[in-house]
């Protein structure tokens, strides 16, 4: 299994990156032309609906990285109670999302120790 690290774990999505967004946001920038054009209740419906879709993209993207950030958190406490067997995890649920993220890549060998110093040193 290859070592872990931002680099191997980003991800373009064509489809998202390069076709979904760009379409949104020129929509949005040729309703807004119109309108300043020519001002009408279509055209401003129009541009209503594209900022819409825009927002709705955006959410559809964030809603999909909150659900990841969970899992991370998940998987990673799951990790540390494992690592610590029959010794005290009670404090594993205070440690933030966050910090859960920035602690992914380290090694079993060293993330119990990194994950009480991110908790008490509120990193």
């Amino acid at each position: 299994m290859p070592v872990q690290s931002y680099k191997n774990h980003e991800r373009w999505d064509p489809w998202y990156h390069f076709f979904l967004s760009p379409v949104m946001l020129l929509n949005v920038v040729y309703w807004g032309m119109r309108l300043v054009r020519e001002p009408d209740l279509g055209v401003a419906w129009g541009f209503a609906v594209s900022c819409g879709l825009v927002v709705a993209v955006l959410k559809l993207r964030l809603n999909a990285l909150r659900v990841q950030d969970r899992m991370i958190r998940l998987e990673e406490q799951t990790r540390v109670r494992r690592l610590l067997g029959s010794g005290d995890a009670s404090w594993v649920d205070a440690v933030s999302v966050s910090q859960w993220i920035g602690l992914r890549f380290a090694s079993d060998g060293e993330v119990v120790a990194l994950a009480r110093r991110a908790l008490e040193e509120k990193m």
